[in-house]
């Protein structure tokens, strides 16, 4: 049990050249309210359980817990989930001292790339990359739970 401290931006520029890994993520959740939800993950060759609690005032911080289920469990899991998916290719692009998880998003997402840094406290300083863009962190319309509800191609 733990807790995640993040923080999201859109991408502005290019960045896919400078990844030093790229995976394939679907997801899908069984629960997702606000104060909680469960997700199901397959990422690249493994399956995910994951709860994560509801955000603090900034949307930076919130409580987080995982465990690797195998992939035929996951995919088990995936069929009971709400409606909707996420279907993304994550890159690992590292910057300074810190390493950037890029999702890019396909499906009803598609065009929405979003980058995230963990950090240790939400105060850490970090080298922000010229293909950083406008901080969308705590802006619930970005949070994958949201997005499978209300896509981003149905944006105005």
């Amino acid at each position: 049990m733990g807790k995640e401290v993040e923080r999201k931006f859109l991408v502005k520029g290019e960045f896919a050249h400078l990844a030093k890994k790229e995976t394939r993520i679907v997801q899908g959740y069984l629960c997702s309210v606000p104060e909680r939800t469960v997700r199901v993950r397959i990422k690249g060759d493994a399956g995910y359980l994951t709860i994560k609690g509801i955000g603090n005032a900034s949307g930076a911080s919130r409580y987080e817990w995982e465990r690797e289920i195998g992939v035929d469990e996951a995919e088990e899991l995936l069929r009971i989930c709400e409606p909707g998916v996420i279907d993304k290719i994550r890159y690992q692009v590292k910057a300074g001292e810190h390493t950037f998880e890029v999702d890019e998003f396909h499906g009803d997402n598609e065009g929405l790339i979003v980058a995230e840094v963990e950090l240790d406290d939400e105060d850490d300083a970090f080298e922000k990359p010229q293909w950083l863009g406008e901080e969308v962190t705590g802006d619930v319309r970005y949070y994958n739970s949201m997005l499978m509800k209300t896509p981003y191609t149905t944006w105005k």
